[in-house]
């Protein structure tokens, strides 16, 4: 796997800008991953905390089984507290799966994680629901709050109900609604897969705009 560009430092952190089969490789990482967690309509029940464990367990068995031709590349880590810049010293947030890319650190001893994928429930017909996939999710990377020196984050949808497709206008009708039509999320470019789509954010703090990579994933089994 190529190495992720390589950028200017950002308030002397190093500037992570994956490289787009690096990308790539996260999303079906996480497609596969939850295939092996094969959530159902009673799992869903118990949380999203829990539906947040069973992919990340999911993640970690498609890494280590022997058919990812990455899967020596990446550490899927627990969930942790997080600091949005080094110069807070109580942590700030907390994410939900954070990803470690084994040749970043090897060039630039980059301990904060290299990937942050935020995970949220969603359906496209509850407004509520979308609402909160804005701005408890992409607003958290949107803001800096996480991965203020990342080119990318990531979402995990997960899908209550519907399709992708029906989740993406649903999250873009909300956008349209407070007058951020140009964030709204299309199919993803770097895969071309329908639970993966992509939107583009300006940061409200004075950083480069961040690209969000989204995996909108419905419930795979007894559903």
């Amino acid at each position: 796997m190529r190495i992720p560009h390589e950028s200017q430092g950002a308030v002397g952190r190093e500037y992570i800008a994956l490289a787009d089969e690096v990308v790539a490789a996260i999303l079906v990482t996480v497609r596969e991953g939850w295939a092996l967690a094969a959530i159902d309509g009673e799992t869903a029940s118990e949380g999203e905390v829990v539906m947040t464990e069973r992919l990340r367990d999911g993640m970690r068995q498609a890494l280590t089984s022997g058919t990812l031709a990455w899967g020596k590349s990446f550490i899927v880590a627990l969930g942790m507290e997080s600091r949005s810049t080094p110069d807070v010293m109580t942590p700030d947030g907390r994410t939900d799966i954070p990803l470690y890319v084994v040749e970043v650190f090897l060039r630039y001893a980059e301990h904060d994680p290299h990937a942050i994928i935020e995970c949220k429930r969603l359906d496209g017909s509850n407004t509520y629901l979308c609402r909160e996939y804005v701005i408890e999710g992409v607003d958290r990377f949107r803001s800096g709050k996480y991965a203020e020196n990342h080119a990318s984050g990531f979402m995990a949808g997960y899908l209550l109900s519907g399709d992708a497709l029906s989740a993406a206008a649903g999250v873009n009708a909300y956008l349209g609604r407070v007058e951020r039509a140009d964030e709204q999320i299309v199919l993803s470019p770097v895969v071309e897969h329908p639970a993966f789509w992509r939107s583009e954010h300006a940061r409200t703090v004075e950083r480069p705009a961040i690209a969000i990579h989204h995996a909108l994933l419905g419930l795979t089994a007894g559903s």
